[in-house]
């Protein structure tokens, strides 16, 4: 009983490493869909067929992703769960990862303030005013292509492509 209550114990670490990187490309998956999904309905809103629900849906799902991300990120990177802070610190596909992030988080932010009043504007019974739509698409189209080049990044990174002596 003992042993066996000490090996579970012993494999707790990495059981929580994989549970953290599961939801970190969990977070990739929902997060590329979602951000695709906002892209396609922002499309819609600007042709006049697309509903402005179908854009908050897919915004919603855009939402979990980045909490993931964040959230899983930085339990991965200072609970040391798969490998030490140095090795994030000294590798250079880190940094051009937290850079690609940034540029994404910096680009969301019209789009996220946009929809923040249109979703304000509904719950006061008014009509949002959709004029940004069409920027909003070309954001949304940066962040797609950014997040895919993400998707390539982590990879070389975590198999330290590029570390820094």
């Amino acid at each position: 009983m003992c042993r066996a209550l000490f090996s579970l114990w012993r494999n707790i670490p990495p059981m929580l490493a994989a549970l953290f990187a599961s939801l970190h490309v969990l977070a990739l998956a929902i997060g590329l869909g979602a951000v695709f999904a906002r892209g396609r309905a922002l499309r819609a809103l600007v042709r006049g067929d697309g509903k402005l629900e179908a854009v908050f849906f897919a915004d919603n799902f855009w939402g979990l992703a980045a909490l993931l991300w964040i959230g899983s990120g930085l339990a991965r990177l200072f609970g040391q769960l798969d490998k030490g802070l140095d090795f994030y610190v000294f590798n250079g596909l880190f940094w051009v990862k937290m850079g690609l992030f940034a540029l994404v988080f910096a680009l969301e932010i019209a789009p996220m303030v946009s929809l923040i009043r249109w979703r304000a504007a509904l719950r006061k019974g008014g009509s949002p005013d959709t004029r940004r739509a069409p920027l909003l698409v070309r954001l949304n189209d940066a962040e797609v292509a950014l997040v895919l080049v993400i998707a390539f990044v982590a990879p070389m990174m975590s198999r330290g492509l590029w570390l820094l002596t």
